[in-house]
């Protein structure tokens, strides 16, 4: 039986680790050929060579804020495997600050990589999605708190917020030529950043999960899935909550 994403080329930025390596595992796994993208060199290449999925990924190391960069990196792509289906903007970063306490640096990196990034790889592989017959899917990963906010968190919500706002943007925008374009929002979600959190002062956001868990990086996968197969080829523009129904 074929898997949901047989035959498709996807890129996963941030898929070294977290969600974005649930990410890249489940859509290998249903059959796609998987860009891994890391900052990092190297930083993918042990869990990778151990996969059950291993033929079907492929590490890439590369900086989403440097247009060249991007630019090189997409177009190899694009010449190794001759199209790209889907793009999952994976990669962020997280600093919380308080208001009045917020770094210049932290600020502007977040920014940088957050929604600079999300651009830059949006313009470079809609372009190439755009001669694709069937178009593509372009996946955002946002956060419940660009849609609500929290304390502590002003900059990074910003940030958040502001790929929710390119989303709608986008799938406007991209939707003649058959690229959708969506954002995951996850809520809480257990991953090394949570690790080194205290989970104490977090015990009032997981008592309004109705589900009564904090979500999984599985759980984030899951979504991407839906948003990019093909079951999903008339959904765009939207915004996935993914968050245990979390109660405002």
């Amino acid at each position: 039986m074929s898997g949901l994403l047989e035959g498709k080329v996807a890129i996963v930025t941030g898929g070294a680790r977290g969600i974005g390596r649930a990410i890249v595992s489940l859509y290998a796994k249903e059959g796609a050929s998987v860009i891994v993208n890391d900052l990092v060199p190297g930083s993918a290449d042990e869990w990778v060579n151990e996969s059950e999925y291993k033929d079907g990924l492929f590490p890439y190391y590369f900086d989403i804020s440097d247009s060249a960069q991007v630019r090189a990196n997409v177009l190899e792509i694009k010449k190794r495997f001759g199209h790209i289906d889907v793009l999952v903007n994976n990669a962020g970063v997280e600093y919380n600050e308080l208001i009045g306490m917020i770094s210049s640096a932290n600020m502007e990196k977040m920014f940088k990589v957050n929604v600079f990034g999300t651009i830059e790889m949006i313009q470079a592989v809609s372009r190439i999605m755009a001669r694709n017959e069937n178009g593509g899917s372009i996946i955002n990963i946002s956060s419940m708190v660009g849609l609500r906010g929290n304390a502590g968190q002003l900059v990074y919500s910003a940030t958040k917020g502001a790929v929710i706002a390119l989303t709608k943007s986008a799938a406007k925008e991209l939707a003649p030529k058959k690229i959708r374009v969506n954002s995951i929002a996850p809520g809480l979600t257990k991953t090394e950043m949570m690790d080194q959190a205290d989970i104490e002062k977090l015990s009032a956001r997981i008592s309004n999960i109705s589900m009564g868990r904090i979500a999984a990086p599985e759980d984030i996968a899951g979504g991407c899935l839906l948003l990019a197969c093909d079951y999903s080829s008339y959904i765009s523009g939207q915004i996935l909550p993914v968050d245990g129904c979390t109660i405002i």
